[in-house]
């Protein structure tokens, strides 16, 4: 019964986190571009009191044998990068990316990370940069102050319409990796590689399984609220059946307590 409590406990715990990563999801519903996650869970080690294959005494072999686990925890947190919904805005410099792909972003301390955020800003200097400030790479040129328009088309060519009638031109690239899910969160709708991830590679958009860029659209959330609230309802239930567990395994241990020799 000792072992309950803990197995008990463990599950509580794992419960709690759980929630806490579902929390995470319905706080970021409306948050540009956001990647679901996935929780994964894995069972702890097991006491084995009873070997699977052991001689009874007879020369024969038990086809089974008896083990007690001990509980449960929280193995990974996984971002889901399945596409978001793209919403109209109307602003010439939001860019949605459809399909795989993320923008450059220039850290000030040097580094490059990565953000399928597009809502683009042209800064005092020309310089694209995101909500933050940060200087968007990915080929981005600086875009003249006086500028007519900018056209950006699906396969990331960058027109710019000046006032005399003509046009500045340049390509933006996207980058993409082996391995996206090992990308760590660095919030600020940043991300940064990581060895799980692999190092970035560029591409122009629309081949090589780099995805589009549609102008004048946002990327939203990809979490799904229906289902969010169900695993919230799941993590509640469990959490509280894990609570009774323990109180259970207390009151045995009180009926225990009460016996009388």
């Amino acid at each position: 019964m000792e072992l309950a409590l803990y197995s008990a406990a463990t599950g509580m715990d794992a419960q709690q986190r759980n929630l806490d990563v579902i929390a995470n999801d319905i706080a970021n519903v409306n948050t540009t571009a956001y990647k679901r996650t996935q929780n994964e869970f894995k069972d702890l080690i097991y006491q084995t009191l009873k070997p699977i294959g052991m001689d009874p005494g007879d020369g024969s072999q038990t086809p089974i044998g008896i083990q007690v686990g001990n509980g449960t925890q929280l193995a990974a947190t996984t971002k889901i990068f399945t596409q978001g919904q793209l919403t109209q805005t109307g602003n010439e410099l939001d860019v949605a990316i459809e399909g795989n792909g993320f923008f450059e972003v220039k850290m000030p301390d040097g580094r490059t990370v990565y953000t399928r955020d597009g809502s683009l800003k042209v800064n005092a200097e020309g310089k694209v940069v995101n909500a933050e400030g940060l200087e968007i790479g990915s080929g981005f040129q600086d875009v003249p102050i006086n500028r007519e328009s900018v056209a950006i088309s699906p396969n990331g060519t960058v027109s710019i319409m000046m006032p005399d009638g003509t046009t500045q031109a340049f390509n933006v690239q996207l980058a993409k990796f082996a391995n996206p899910s090992g990308l760590k969160s660095l919030g600020n709708n940043l991300f940064e590689a990581t060895d799980a991830s692999g190092e970035a590679t560029l591409g122009d958009p629309g081949i090589d399984g780099y995805g589009n860029m549609r102008q004048y659209y946002l990327e939203m959330s990809n979490v799904n609220v229906v289902q969010s609230m169900v695993n919230m309802i799941i993590a509640q239930r469990a959490y509280e059946m894990n609570s009774k567990s323990i109180q259970t395994a207390d009151e045995m241990m009180s009926r225990i307590n009460q016996l009388k020799h």
